[in-house]
């Protein structure tokens, strides 16, 4: 149930299993309450700077896109800066001590992996960092300046997200079925806030975002097949 940190001395820790080794793990010091808070209230001041910057691009944004340009922001700091973190600093993650470091400590009572490197964990993370991040403050900025490419673009990177959220919770599962793996806390708690409901975000929205720009591709598309084929007729 202990952990060596890096004085030589062990702490116990509250990941789960019990007997996980941790190397250099150092306790959080940042009550919950805060951590949380301070997320959320990053997240919050992303929207407002994002709300200000599209009424200003575009006084005439529609709510869905102000929302759409706010989300794509919000997920552009999340994933370069939040999951980039966990990327560059995978290897030594039980011994981080500054915010980022305690908020993915604190996240990782409900997945373990972000401790321990796991493999598919730290690729996943780092694809979605420097790929997807990048992309989604550019998709936010051509939401901002009402352009088509916004669309092909919005497609790929929500399928993108979508389907490392859906491998990230398959192999949970997968492993906990058939190795009996523990990843998480026994409470409800942590199951349901961080790990289904935080992750779910990013199924539920770049679902529901596929789905409008496939509706407006297909739009245009069919505009320009009926254009074509009123001007063939006019040539006949």
């Amino acid at each position: 149930m202990a952990s060596a940190n890096p004085n030589g001395s062990m702490d116990a820790h509250p990941y789960y299993p019990p007997d996980l080794v941790l190397p250099g793990f150092m306790p959080n010091e940042i009550p919950v309450p805060i951590l949380i808070t301070s997320f959320a209230g990053a997240a919050g001041l992303v929207f407002w700077i994002t709300s200000l910057l599209a009424r200003t691009i575009r006084p005439s944004i529609s709510r869905n896109d102000l929302f759409t340009a706010m989300w794509f922001m919000l997920c552009g700091c999340i994933h370069l800066f939040f999951e980039g973190y966990f990327a560059y600093h995978n290897g030594a993650m039980p011994a981080r001590t500054d915010l980022f470091g305690q908020l993915w400590k604190e996240y990782a009572k409900s997945d373990r992996r972000y401790l321990t490197r796991d493999s598919f964990t730290v690729c996943m993370e780092t694809v979605t960092a420097f790929a997807w991040g990048p992309l989604s403050f550019l998709i936010s900025w051509l939401v901002m300046k009402d352009h088509a490419l916004r669309h092909p673009l919005q497609i790929a990177v929500s399928l993108g997200q979508m389907y490392g959220d859906v491998l990230y919770y398959a192999i949970f599962f997968f492993d906990e079925a058939v190795y009996g793996a523990v990843y998480c806390r026994p409470e409800s708690f942590y199951f349901w806030a961080y790990f289904v409901m935080l992750n779910g975000f990013w199924i539920v929205i770049p679902g529901l975002l596929i789905y409008q720009s496939t509706i407006e591709v297909t739009k245009a598309f069919q505009f320009v097949q009926e254009a074509t084929k009123r001007g063939t007729t006019k040539a006949m």
